[in-house]
């Protein structure tokens, strides 16, 4: 069966983490059957994280402040996280399913697609998307 995805739903959850005026900074967006749906939003990163079990395949839009004391800078993180007992047919999948997740979440820097829990963690995130933001202007201590 071809996978769907809750349009609407999704939409209002990466709308959350994108508006400057929440405390949203991140999105779930999962598998329930063959429906992508919206299976969550938070403040915390580590809850994002908590979401990525080794059962679990499902999107994650996140929101990281980059910059020094002189210049912050909202930069947003499409992961794709992949659990290491899912199936090599869910696996492939989910890389065609994306397309629907890419629909709605047109904006980011960088696009991680992960399965080491390792790899989720935030600050090796914020470096990437420091990399991805190309110039690095940040105070540097003498």
């Amino acid at each position: 069966m071809a996978t769907q995805i809750d349009k609407e739903a999704c939409r209002e959850a990466y709308n959350q983490v994108r508006d400057d005026n929440t405390d949203t900074n991140w999105a779930v967006f999962k598998y329930e059957g063959s429906t992508i749906v919206a299976a969550g939003q938070g403040t915390d990163y580590e809850d994002f994280k908590s979401m990525c079990t080794d059962d679990a395949r499902l999107f994650g839009f996140v929101r990281i402040t980059t910059g020094d004391a002189m210049s912050k800078r909202a930069k947003f993180t499409l992961i794709t996280w992949i659990g290491e007992n899912i199936s090599g047919l869910q696996r492939a999948k989910i890389s065609t399913d994306k397309t629907l997740v890419k629909d709605i979440v047109q904006n980011f820097a960088k696009e991680f697609m992960i399965s080491d829990a390792r790899e989720l963690d935030e600050d090796y995130i914020r470096t990437e998307l420091k990399k991805a933001g190309g110039a690095n202007y940040d105070a540097q201590a003498e």
